[in-house]
């Protein structure tokens, strides 16, 4: 830590990694002098799990569960990287029906995590009430990740080349009535939030982020759009199906921490616009390319040898991973998750790394503090939004 040795009376506070508003398992060492916060060094790797790794000894199909941990309020944006890799390396066309289908419960996920966003963030900031309401509509979206996956939260749902199942009876109706609800609750937070005088207060001007900085930096996601660049990765890489819907990139210029939440609250209302399109133009057809299915499938076990009587199961069909790299990217809520693959003509891939968005958007917290008050510490902090299991991997 940078500290000035003029004063000797400073005061160094250990934040978390238990603290409720750290969102996960992060530790701060704060400086301070007085109420002012001279340094701040975050201490990571508390939820360090060895993903990297663990990716390197598994087929992507085994690995598929693992991905749903890294960033848990987000699912559906870990698993779409896992099988878009693999996808591109192989060339493997992906169904448009199964497309549509990516598309919407992406732009779902977007929805739930922006809203356990929100309600944890005005809850640090001292607004209790938008911490009910937001768990209200996470529910019901939840609900539908349940009728379509069997899951609430860890879904397993992606396949290379598809989806694991096509949508339930009755589910496109759900979810278009739930669209229409979640118009009408995006006013009322708006209504609750946005112009209050107490809330301006605690983030208006606070950790300010300038374009040139946010650059250098390498932010990504809302961190990038609150600071004057429009840039969005569901429009410059044109993945899935995006360019034939017709939505806006949101965008702030100011770079402070009121201006990340109005990215992100116009975030959600073009999502629901996403949401709207797919489920009126949904077309039909397969939810899967059926030809993945005869990648590379194990010989059948000679009756009475080791494996059959012994490992007593048929192994899955693997995906031979060509010997190339590749960097794929998409824009998750949080910013640009990408993974780089090195394939080896292996079921495993030789290297998996990958880039977390909160990891780089986290780099920028001890300057963003300095100078400023401690309690502003949970206001950046919160609008950084960062979850801890992606962080650390």
């Amino acid at each position: 830590m940078n500290i000035s040795t003029k004063r000797k009376d400073f005061m160094i506070v250990n934040m978390g990694p238990h603290h409720p508003s750290m969102h996960g398992v992060l530790r701060l060492i704060v400086t301070l002098d007085g109420e002012d916060v001279i340094d701040c060094e975050p201490i990571l790797g508390y939820l360090h799990r060895g993903m990297e790794k663990i990716a390197e000894n598994r087929t992507i199909i085994q690995y598929l569960p693992y991905v749903t941990r890294w960033d848990y309020l987000a699912t559906m944006f870990t698993e779409a990287i896992t099988v878009n890799g693999p996808e591109q390396l192989g060339n493997i066309q992906v169904p448009k029906r199964a497309s549509y289908i990516r598309v919407i419960m992406l732009e779902l996920s977007r929805i739930a995590s922006h809203l356990l966003w929100l309600g944890p963030f005005m809850a640090d900031i001292g607004a209790q009430t938008p911490f009910f309401y937001i768990f209200r509509e996470r529910e019901f979206i939840y609900d539908l990740f349940e009728a379509a996956t069997g899951m609430r939260m860890m879904h397993n749902f992606f396949r290379i080349g598809g989806v694991a199942t096509d949508l339930p009876y009755g589910w496109i109706d759900k979810c278009s009535d739930f669209c229409d609800y979640f118009l009408t609750s995006i006013a009322e937070y708006q209504k609750l939030i946005t112009r209050n005088p107490i809330f301006l207060e605690r983030v208006e001007g606070v950790g300010v982020v300038d374009v040139k900085e946010v650059i250098n930096w390498g932010l990504s996601g809302p961190m990038l759009r609150a600071s004057g660049i429009q840039w969005d990765l569901r429009k410059v890489d044109n993945y899935e199906c995006y360019e034939e819907f017709h939505w806006e990139v949101q965008w702030q210029k100011e770079g402070d921490s009121l201006a990340r939440y109005l990215v992100r609250i116009g975030e959600m209302i073009e999502s629901i616009k996403i949401i709207q399109q797919a489920l009126e133009g949904l077309p039909g057809g397969p939810y899967e390319n059926l030809e993945i299915r005869c990648f590379d499938r194990e010989k059948e076990p000679e009756w009475n040898e080791f494996e059959y009587r012994f490992i007593s199961k048929k192994s899955s069909p693997s995906f031979e991973l060509p010997k190339q790299e590749l960097y794929v990217r998409i824009e998750a809520p949080k910013g640009e998750l990408g993974i780089f693959l090195i394939g080896d003509q292996n079921g495993f891939p030789w290297r998996w790394k990958i880039h977390p968005p909160g990891f780089i958007n986290l780099q920028i917290l001890p300057q963003l503090v300095k100078r400023m008050k401690l309690a502003d510490i949970m206001t950046i902090l919160g609008s950084i939004d960062i979850i801890m299991g992606e962080v650390d991997r």
